[in-house]
Parts: C-alpha cells; structure tokens; sequence
C-alpha cells in the first residue's frame, strides 16, 4: 500500500498551545550518574567502529539493563501506521528538548526533533531535522482531549507524549518509524568538556543573548561545554530563527564526533570510561532498542558518510497569530518517498 501525506490547508484559528503537565508515564527517574548516559555518548560510541567496538561495548553492555525505557508505539494503533517498505532500513526517531535552557522553551514540548534513517547496508546514516514549528495535522490523543487538527508538530509531546509524537512524524513523513531515542541536550556541556573541548567553524560572528553574552567570532574556533551549549541554544539573532540553531546544533554533533574520533578516548581507558560518564542529562529509549546492536550495525559509518538535511519547508510564515514553519509538500512528499525506499542517492539530492 501507498501511503501519500494528508495535509490539510492550514486553519486561521489561533491555536493555544499551552505547556501541557509532563504525563507521569513521561517522568524520569533520577538515577546514578553512571547511568545517565546521553544520546551523542550513543552514536559516537556507535559511530567509532573497530577497536572501539570492543571497548565501547563494555560500556554500552553495562548501562543497557539500567537505561530507561519508554512505552514509545504501545499507544500507537497499528491500522493507522505506514508500512515498511525497504526491508532492512531503519529509522529512529530522536526527540530532545533542553530541560536548562535559558529562554525556558522546553518542558513539556520537544525543541528538537531528528529522523534518523540507517540504509540497510548500513554504510551511512542520514539526520532529517524537522523544525519543531512545521506546522501538520496531529493525531488525536488516546483520551481525546487533544489533537486531531493542525499544529505545530512539536505539541503532540505535549498533548500524547512519545506515542503521539510517533503518530505525528508517522502522518507527516509517512515513514514507519522503527525506535525512538530521547535525550536532554544540556547534556553537550559535559559530554564536550569529557573530550576537552571541540572545534566549530562559526559561519557569522554574532553575540549571545544569554549571559555572560559572549560573542561567537566567525572562523574556526575551539569550544568548551559551556561555550558549546550557548552557541547550539542562538536563535533570536538570527533572520531565519530555528533553522539557525539546527544548523548550530549539527555543527556541535559533528565536532563531538570528530572530536571523540580524533581525540584518542578509544585507545585510553581512562578518558572513554570519563566519556561515557560525562552526561548529567536523562536519555530514554523504546523497550525494544538494543544499543549494542546498534552500534555493531554502524560500525562502519563515519562522520564523513553521516549527513544532516532538514525537512524540506518553505521558510516561515503565519497562521492566525502563530508563527509556523510552512512544509514544501510537494518537495517532501519526494523526499520522505525516497527515505521509505531506502533510496539514499535521492535522499541526499532531495535534501539539498
């Protein structure tokens, strides 16, 4: 079956998309240090390969019985998802907020929101941001409060949690989503100090509005955690708002990876167990995610051969009073058609 995106025309309502309360089923436990490890300590250790492989699976076997799990696609009816369509493929869905950040967005709602698609072939990987404010038809929630009409996608967290969330990205993308990840991306200051720093190439020099304001200068530039934190948090500064701060958050990721890459921590004991105990953030996963399959899967990728692309949109615009991100549905509708077919070389045209 083919399964085409169901867009409605957008409404003219003002929507009121208030910080519903975190369902409990959503609460996180506090737990030991040693077991809050965060999303990027994943896909480094994945994305290391090789010698790192044995090293890095000691860790990921010790934290695997403790991480916490989420009911991600209890909730989720099975007559309403689309069907896989490249046998083999895999797509994860990685939800994170950023539970410290200054502006006070987060909560509830998910502030980044990445489809991960993994080729059967496992040669690559390819990271689709999709802007929290494109605007979509959400599902309604399982008690029916909530949802079944346009919004922002980033609030069916806040009206259905995870499961609603998967429904969301599910009807939007019309890509069957495989497991889901969910992480605090405060947790870039730990994990970047545990490697002593990493280097980004700033595209424009601009001053962050977050105290103690320091100023970002265009050029290449080594970066602490804290540094790191405030540069992949800007947005405000900039002419097109959110799609900056994606850019700056794929930035950072791709410098802890080739920071972990190049920094030596796989053949020192001492600096991959800090690593790997460098996150104070929570990270989640469905119950059916196997970290170390996972990682053996990307054994062979490298930050060369990952890719970070953003939901094809048309830029900003209005509806009502809400300020949304607008898809391109013709272009995306090509686009998540190429990522369901596991046709890479599309992927990456589409994507441009």
């Amino acid at each position: 079956m083919h399964y085409r995106h169901q867009y409605a025309e957008p409404e003219t309502q003002v929507l009121d998309i208030a910080r519903a309360p975190e369902p409990t089923d959503q609460r996180r436990r506090r737990r030991p240090r040693w077991q809050r490890v965060a999303l990027i300590t994943f896909l480094v250790l994945a994305l290391i390969g090789g010698g790192g492989m044995i090293a890095g699976g000691l860790y990921l076997r010790s934290v695997e019985s403790g991480i916490e799990r989420v009911d991600a696609f209890d909730d989720v009816p099975e007559e309403g998802r689309p069907q896989a369509v490249a046998k083999g493929a895999m797509n994860i869905l990685i939800l994170g907020s950023d539970s410290r950040d200054p502006d006070g967005t987060s909560g509830s709602r998910t502030d980044t929101i990445i489809l991960a698609h993994l080729p059967k072939d496992r040669s690559s990987a390819q990271l689709i941001s999709i802007p929290r404010d494109t605007w979509v038809p959400v599902p309604q929630s399982k008690d029916g409060s909530k949802g079944g009409r346009n919004a922002k996608i980033n609030a069916a967290y806040a009206w259905g949690g995870v499961p609603l969330m998967v429904q969301a990205v599910e009807k939007f993308t019309s890509v069957r989503i495989d497991h889901v990840m969910i992480v605090d991306f405060a947790g870039f200051k730990e994990i970047v100090d545990a490697l002593d720093g990493i280097d980004v190439d700033v595209d424009t020099t601009f001053t962050s509005i977050h105290p103690p304001l320091r100023t970002f200068k265009q050029g290449p530039q080594r970066m602490n955690g804290e540094e790191a934190l405030d540069y992949s948090r800007q947005r405000q500064q900039f002419p097109d708002g959110d799609f900056a701060r994606i850019r700056h958050q794929q930035q950072v990721i791709r410098a802890i990876m080739d920071r972990a890459v190049s920094g030596g921590i796989v053949t020192n004991p001492a600096r991959l167990n800090s690593f790997v105990k460098a996150s104070s953030s929570a990270v989640s996963v469905d119950e059916k995610m196997s970290l170390l399959d996972m990682a053996s899967d990307m054994r062979n990728v490298r930050s060369a051969n990952l890719t970070f692309l953003t939901s094809p949109t048309k830029g900003t615009g209005r509806i009502g009073s809400e300020s949304v991100v607008l898809a391109n549905k013709e272009k995306a509708e090509s686009f998540y058609d190429a990522v369901r077919r596991d046709a890479v070389s599309e992927i990456l045209s589409l994507g441009k």
